[in-house]
């Protein structure tokens, strides 16, 4: 298998994972891993947007594990692949958002507050309606 190949397989069953309403130990430690995986293939051959996603990926993975020291490292790495790069519209709303989603799981509700004030500005320069309507379903869910 290629790089891609792999990146993208295990990218989509993270997702799998992350939607997953009951999730036993072993399936958090696999949706973890998998989202390492993921992000470590797209390193080898994908481009900056590839990588602020598998950072929010696994930052996501990380809050739903309940380990947020981890999902706030990630969501920082987000965030700055989409500074760094001139990265906006969806991804950069969603770096926002692990951000927030990093800070509840972390109990802090200040910077929380901040970043979902910054999710929701960068929400509003989301181009596709219904990305917009996607982005402001999930950040309601924090």
């Amino acid at each position: 298998m290629e790089h891609r190949e792999i990146a993208v397989k295990c990218f989509n069953s993270t997702w799998d994972l992350i939607d997953k309403k009951d999730r036993t130990e072993e399936e958090v430690l696999q949706m973890i891993h998998m989202a390492h995986a993921s992000r470590y293939h797209w390193g080898e051959i994908g481009t900056p947007v590839n990588f602020t996603r598998g950072e929010w990926q696994i930052s996501r993975v990380y809050a739903l594990a309940g380990m947020g020291e981890s999902a706030l490292y990630h969501a920082k790495h987000a965030l700055k692949f989409c500074v760094d790069h001139n990265i906006g519209d969806f991804d950069l709303a969603f770096a926002y958002e692990s951000l927030a989603r990093a800070y509840s799981v972390l109990d802090l509700q200040t910077e929380k507050d901040v970043e979902i004030a910054r999710a929701k500005d960068a929400a509003e320069l989301i181009s596709k309606k219904e990305d917009k309507d996607y982005f402001l379903s999930e950040l309601a869910s924090i």
